[in-house]
């Protein structure tokens, strides 16, 4: 483990900027949208001596490097501030503040959409059965008010943001439809006289505007759930450190302490099952430890007098003291935690596709529109000013956002339940979106590609052994410390084997164990034990045994007296499906790479087995993300296949990434995709599956958009000139009704396809 500390000095190393120069995140308050983050880093540039900024508007946070001798916190905080967001930089409280605020939010969002839910119901009853009932329309726009100007006042609040930078999204479009469907309504409906005097009905338009606040609104409390959720994982990480500490003074004696007085040097007793708090290296004692937040690997690493020890990581059986020599934010754990931090935050905010349509297609809609009104008021005759009107409100209204809003969600949403039927859980829709451009996929060895745990796999008798052999072993093995005992142990109480009375037992360091049965010495450990014991391993056995460590296999050794027993072999066995999936995922030409921390000769022999030409041997957590960043540089598109939690900072980092459900918990939670099953045949089913709902998407994207090319050139009076005929704002309102049904129906058809 020398290699992990040298790595993380390097990594502490390469943190550290010129003289003077400061990098600090802090979490962003306030913002709704993409065009805020713009706006957040815009300000935060500006600011005389910050040298550079990023803003992720995905979880809510700012980077920003300034000279420290010229700016403060507060000076970055007061220009976000100027522009009407905020900046945490309270170092003590930011992420209790952070996640108050985002809970908050959450809170008010949700409330927002039941509300808008339950006043639209009876505007769309009212408006689609009962429109000649007294009052009707007063009723409505009594109802609608609210929803429009209240519920939905954040998407006036962010078209005029989002104006103010000459832009326009899917919030100026709602903002837009909906702000001029309630203003018509309402003139119609205090005002009717000023139609029937001209011989038109006077149509309203209040469930339009009401039931597109209430969708859209839907639609931003599952994007504000998903952000809410996006800090999980660290906390768990941070979970990982014991809170507290035994320390053991000059006198030996020890007393607990909270592990943030550690200091460098100190003298620290782990007991059996703790958590190791910091990083440092044993003085006295020995143990396994479990170490495969780091590796990866399942086996615990044996430890002795000057071995590295490592926060975070899980002793085993024995008792041991250790000096610390990192604590704090230097620990590999706080680097680990660190890294995930920084490569959730490195992604760029991911503009929805609909909010880039909607960019060109609401200044286009908004031309028609005005075109419509002037050459109607120039070319009208006698009753221009009722046609310029009429037609100019209708093209608003056939442009109503709702097939727009509703072809993304409906499709994401049929998507993600086709995929928990092939036990593929998607948490985040953009990994949906972005699945099929993936072209090249990281595969971690144990238990991704691997079962995940040590079993037997050969266990071959010499002729001599007898049924009291096999007991002997059972009960050698019972007593051993050794983590590869317990798989011997379960193999061969599987096989019916029954424990012994044993005399004399005892653990030979770095060997094995011996034990005494009705006056026979009986040795289980490795190839050194036996040849000091001057066992002999005869030929046939000593081939067999050679070409299981070729199979990458470790090879145990039993025997009584001086004659040799039995050869044990144990493997991490590879998943039946593991060669199928690599080969599946080859075949649509992804470039498929495993990471692993075990050892170049194992590694080797998984890949070969399993028909893999890119692997990379004893690599740790921090390589594992870098490679996954040296393949984005080069122009890939990169999943991550992982289960633990030495595979977080990679997950994060990746453009997609995917999870064993079998795992850890911390892997689950950074990774957007998660596999329930251990069948690796469900990355290419989820990639697949990626195809068929972009296509949807794209599909649904032309329903919403035919109607619009269609209707608003005749919503417009084209045709008027030609035949007189006038597009009814009501028959404009169906024509929009029946797009969203189109974008409906095309998305269940995803319900149907084969994965």
């Amino acid at each position: 483990m020398s290699s992990a500390i040298s790595l993380q000095q390097e990594s502490t190393a390469t943190r550290k900027h010129k003289a003077g120069t400061t990098k600090e995140t802090f979490p962003v308050l306030e913002m709704t949208c993409a065009a805020c983050a713009v706006s957040v880093e815009s300000m935060l540039k500006s600011v005389p001596g910050v040298q550079d900024a990023g803003v992720n508007f995905a979880n809510q946070t700012a980077w920003v490097q300034y000279d420290h001798a010229t700016v403060t916190p507060a000076m970055l905080q007061s220009s976000v501030r100027s522009v009407g967001y905020d900046l945490v930089i309270d170092k003590e409280n930011q992420d209790e503040v952070k996640e108050e605020a985002q809970q908050r939010h959450y809170r008010e969002v949700k409330q927002r959409t039941i509300w808008a839910s339950v006043l639209s119901l009876p505007i769309v009853i009212i408006g689609m059965f009962f429109m000649d009932m007294p009052y009707g329309n007063w009723i409505m726009m009594a109802l609608a008010t609210p929803v429009v100007f209240f519920l939905g006042r954040n998407f006036f609040i962010n078209a005029w943001k989002q104006a103010r930078h000459r832009k326009a999204n899917m919030d100026t479009l709602v903002a837009l439809s909906t702000g001029i469907a309630w203003l018509f309504s309402a003139f119609n409906t205090i005002y009717p006289e000023f139609w029937h005097q001209r011989g038109l009905h006077a149509h309203v338009y209040f469930e339009a505007a009401a039931v597109v606040i209430a969708f859209i609104s839907l639609g931003k409390l599952l994007e504000e759930k998903a952000k809410s959720n996006t800090s999980s994982a660290i906390k768990k990480l941070i979970g990982l450190q014991p809170k507290t500490v035994l320390l053991v003074d000059e006198a030996g004696n020890t007393r607990e302490i909270p592990v943030s007085e550690v200091k460098v040097q100190d003298l620290l007793l782990v007991k059996p099952g703790e958590k190791i708090p910091v990083d440092g290296k044993l003085a006295d004692g020995a143990s396994y430890v479990d170490e495969s937040m780091i590796t990866g690997e399942p086996v615990p690493v044996a430890k002795h007098t000057g071995d590295a020890v490592f926060a975070g990581t899980i002793n085993q059986k024995g008792s041991f003291r250790f000096r610390a020599e990192k604590v704090g934010a230097d620990t590999l754990l706080a680097q680990i935690i660190k890294m995930v931090q920084e490569a959730q935050g490195s992604k760029a905010p991911v503009q929805k596709l609909v909010d880039k349509i909607a960019g060109i297609f609401v200044p286009v809609v908004i031309g028609i529109a005005i075109l419509t009104f002037v050459s109607w008021m120039v070319l009208g005759g006698d009753n221009a000013f009722t046609h310029a009107l009429l037609t100019s409100v209708t093209v608003l209204v056939i442009a109503c956002p709702c097939a727009l809003g509703l072809a993304t969600p409906t499709a994401i949403m049929v998507g993600v339940g086709k995929g928990a039927e092939n036990n593929i859980l998607i948490k985040d829709a953009e990994s949906l979106e972005l699945a099929h451009k993936v072209n090249a996929i990281i595969l971690d060895k144990t238990g991704t590609i691997t079962e995940g745990k040590p079993v037997v796999t050969d266990l071959i008798w010499h002729t001599t052994a007898n049924s009291t052999s096999g007991s002997v072993l059972y009960s050698l093995e019972q007593q051993s410390e050794h983590p590869l005992a317990e798989a011997v142990v379960a193999y061969l109480k599987d096989g019916g084997a029954t424990p012994v009375q044993l005399s004399g037992f005892e653990s030979l360091t770095g060997k094995g164990v011996q034990g005494t049965f009705e006056q026979t010495v009986y040795l289980v450990g490795n190839r050194k034990l036996m040849d000091e014991n001057h066992i002999a391993v005869e030929p046939q056995l000593a081939r067999q045994a050679a070409a299981l460590q070729e199979d990458a296999k470790t090879v145990i050794y039993f025997a009584a007296g001086k004659q040799l027993l039995a050869i044990i072999a144990i493997a991490d066995k590879i998943k039946e499906t593991s060669r199928e999936a690599i080969a599946s995922l080859q075949k649509d030409g992804i470039e498929v790479y495993m990471l692993t921390g075990d050892n170049t000769h194992t590694a080797a022999a998984v890949a070969r087995k399993v028909g893999l030409k890119h692997y990379k041997a004893e690599v740790l957590p921090s390589y594992k993300a870098a490679f996954v960043k040296e393949l984005q540089q080069s122009g890939k598109v990169v999943a991550m296949v992982g289960d633990g939690i030495n595979d977080s900072q990679a997950l994060a980092q990746a453009d997609v990434s995917i999870a064993m459900g079998k795992g850890s918990d911390i892997a689950m939670d950074v990774a957007k995709m998660t596999l329930i099953t251990s069948d690796l045949n469900s990355i290419p089913k989820a990639l697949k599956l990626s195809r068929k709902t972009v296509s949807t998407i794209k599909q649904n994207l032309f329903w919403a958009f035919i109607y619009n090319i269609i209707g608003i050139p005749v919503a417009a009076g084209v045709l008027f000139p030609v035949n007189g005929f006038l597009l009814d704002p009501m028959i404009a309102g169906a024509a929009m009704a029946l797009s969203s049904v189109s974008v409906v129906s095309n998305s269940l058809r995803l319900k149907a396809a084969r994965l």
